[in-house]
């Protein structure tokens, strides 16, 4: 499985993109399940309330599948754990 994760906005509006293939990885069985999880979730509506100025904002390729975008504040745990794995961020 080949993952591109895009994080854009932010308070310095600097945007970063990496790039994980799973084959390639020892612990790619469990980023390919962090991505489904987070493919099955982007039907979900995103949590209510108001936006965030300066906002991390993310877009999540895997193989040629659609982009799926989401935001934080609000990351859900695969989300979170997908973000640290790929883009190497912790929080």
């Amino acid at each position: 499985m080949h993952i591109r994760l895009l994080r854009s906005g932010g308070l310095l509006g600097v945007s970063r993109r990496a790039e994980a293939d799973t084959a390639a990885r020892p612990d790619g069985a469990a980023l390919e399940g962090l991505a489904y999880e987070v493919l099955a979730a982007a039907d979900e509506p995103p949590p209510s309330g108001p936006g965030v100025p300066d906002a991390s904002h993310y877009t999540l390729t895997v193989d040629d599948r659609p982009p799926v975008e989401f935001t934080d504040p609000g990351l859900t745990d695969a989300q979170l754990q997908l973000v640290e794995r790929v883009l190497g961020e912790g929080y």
